[in-house]
């Protein structure tokens, strides 16, 4: 686990790449008041915010065991379609880390792959995000939306709601690290691995 300084000094690396407070947050999967405490170069002590650092390095860098992530998720994603009474026809994974973890998943289950670029602090206000052109689209599909960790919610909820604009119906959310305490989004279940909480 990366102590303070390691992270304030990862912070500030990509504070100097020119991310902006919301992207750091989504890189490092930490909230945005957490990435305002680092930048703030808090003394000792002064009280971080209560948050909670989220790595899977160990996973990530061989694709055999993204591989079997994939098998645990496409487990229960059949649980839920059993629980629903529908199937699903699309896995989206949003960028950066849900996109290996869908592609795996949409290749054991031979479905369709979609991928969404959450909204970037450049794009216009109302916009949530985009989906890329090269790959499948929402429309008539019903789609499990598929992130490493859900930290505030916010991208999930702009996956959901592209989906919706576009004519699709999200039936699912998964990721890896749940730091949440709610089971639903947008009326959309979550599935997580993990569920992590400050005691």
């Amino acid at each position: 686990m990366p102590t303070t300084e390691k992270l304030r000094k990862q912070v500030i690396e990509l504070r100097e790449k020119g991310l902006s407070r919301e992207d750091i947050a989504k890189e490092l999967h930490l909230s945005e008041e957490t990435v305002g405490w680092l930048l703030s170069k808090g003394e000792a002590s002064d009280k971080p915010p209560a948050d909670i650092y989220i790595g899977w390095r160990s996973v990530g860098v061989y694709s055999s065991r993204i591989t079997h992530l994939a098998r645990i998720f496409t487990d229960i994603i059949l649980e839920e379609c059993e629980k629903s009474g529908q199937e699903v026809d699309a896995i989206m994974g949003i960028a950066i880390n849900g996109i290996p973890l869908a592609t795996s998943i949409a290749n054991e289950m031979d479905l369709e792959l979609i991928l969404f670029r959450p909204k970037s602090a450049n794009m216009n206000e109302e916009i949530r995000g985009t989906t890329l052109s090269n790959f499948a689209g929402v429309k008539d599909k019903r789609i499990v939306v598929v992130d490493d960790v859900i930290s505030s919610g916010n991208t999930m909820k702009g996956a959901l709601e592209h989906i919706k604009a576009n004519q699709g119906t999200p039936a699912l959310c998964l990721s890896i690290v749940n730091k949440q305490q709610f089971n639903e989004l947008e009326g959309v279940p979550i599935r997580a691995l993990l569920r992590t909480h400050v005691v």
